[in-house]
């Protein structure tokens, strides 16, 4: 069967490619996600080892509906039961386009009656989500098979303002050619994102071995073969820096390291910008999600931030290479730093932003 693999719009090309690297049959990639063929441990293993997608959803069936009454009599004949258990609470979410079915709330409830015919209870509160798509007349069922956002891995509980979610901070990663095997530093750290993701990737550990999945309650679900699938961690001899000028913040970061089990890999410590200092001999990557204005408020007094942090790294990190995510194109120019051409826009939570990152500092 087709999976999708959703992700942030700007983003899709990257988690193809970690998708592939990941041994998954990449069929395409559209706005919003990528698209791969598999079976049900495929999925799973989507929803386990993924670290830059942010639900898979299973397609598991189609047809032709050119009006609603046809929608409802081929909804109803829809062997349901193949994959949802009887009894359970499901809600369905409905999107027409260049269709004849062009009422989307209508043909949510088509598919509301057909599913409650099947013994299922309709709640928007559910358990399990079902996706209508009705494009050119075909309308596709698909199944969420994640529950919960992916990006909540099962062991960051502290957070602070704004954070970037963990599925953006892999992808971005990924963007600025982290593979694992260099040291990361993130100067203005919050909650420790981006060290905790970078050596969580270094020891190939399972994105969501901390947390359950929507598909352990569903008909197809085999335990046994799901536990296969689970990876163990590995070594690393690199470390995982961070440093925030707020002792909370420190303390949030050593918290959710403890939990995700990378408290030997990381290394957090209360510093302004104007004390940071390479951390450690070894060159690598210094990443940084720092506050702009459409996350924190009025961007005015963030200029002189990011030109100090500029500074600071022009003078200190020879030798490394930096990616800055930010909103602000004006933002981004005030550090001074040679930027190559920038990354796409991406959608964080409503916030458009873009990865700036140059090549190594001379």
């Amino acid at each position: 069967m087709d999976i999708f693999l959703i992700t942030a719009p700007g983003l899709e090309g990257l988690l193809a490619d970690e998708a592939r690297e990941r041994g998954f049959s990449v069929i395409e990639t559209i706005p919003g996600g990528v698209t791969v063929t598999g079976d049900w441990p495929d999925v799973w293993r989507a929803n386990l080892t993924l670290r830059g997608a942010t639900r898979v959803l299973a397609r598991i069936g189609e047809f032709r509906a050119m009006h609603l009454a046809q929608l409802d009599k081929r909804s109803k004949k829809f062997p349901w039961g193949d994959v949802i258990p009887q009894g359970a609470t499901v809600k369905v979410e409905a999107t027409c386009r260049k269709s004849k079915i062009y009422h989307a709330g209508a043909a949510q409830q088509r598919v509301e009656d057909a599913l409650k015919h099947h013994g299922a209870t309709i709640s928007k509160t559910a358990e399990f989500s079902v996706r209508v798509r009705i494009e050119d007349d075909l309308v596709t069922f698909s199944l969420d098979t994640s529950g919960e956002s992916l990006h909540k891995r099962g062991h960051k509980e502290a957070v602070n303002k704004a954070p970037m979610r963990e599925t953006l901070a892999s992808l971005f990663l990924r963007g600025c050619g982290y593979d694992g095997n260099e040291p990361v530093y993130d100067p203005m750290c919050g909650s420790g994102t981006f060290p905790i993701e970078a050596a969580e990737i270094a020891r190939a550990m399972d994105a969501g071995r901390s947390r359950r999945f929507a598909f352990q309650d569903l008909a197809s679900y085999d335990a046994t073969a799901f536990d296969a699938l689970r990876s163990p961690p590995q070594e690393t001899v690199h470390r995982f820096y961070g440093t925030d000028r707020d002792a909370g913040a420190i303390r949030m970061c050593q918290a959710n390291a403890d939990r995700a089990g990378v408290t030997e890999q990381t290394d957090f410590q209360m510093k302004p910008i104007s004390d940071i200092t390479p951390p450690c001999t070894n060159k690598g990557l210094i990443i940084a999600n720092p506050p702009y204005g459409g996350r924190i408020g009025n961007k005015k007094p963030l200029y002189g931030l990011y030109a100090s942090l500029g500074e600071r790294l022009k003078k200190e990190f020879k030798g490394w290479r930096v990616g800055i995510i930010t909103s602000e194109q004006s933002l981004a120019k005030a550090t001074g730093l040679p930027f190559k051409p920038v990354g796409p826009v991406v959608n964080h939570g409503g916030i458009k932003i873009r990865l700036w990152q140059t090549d190594t500092l001379h």
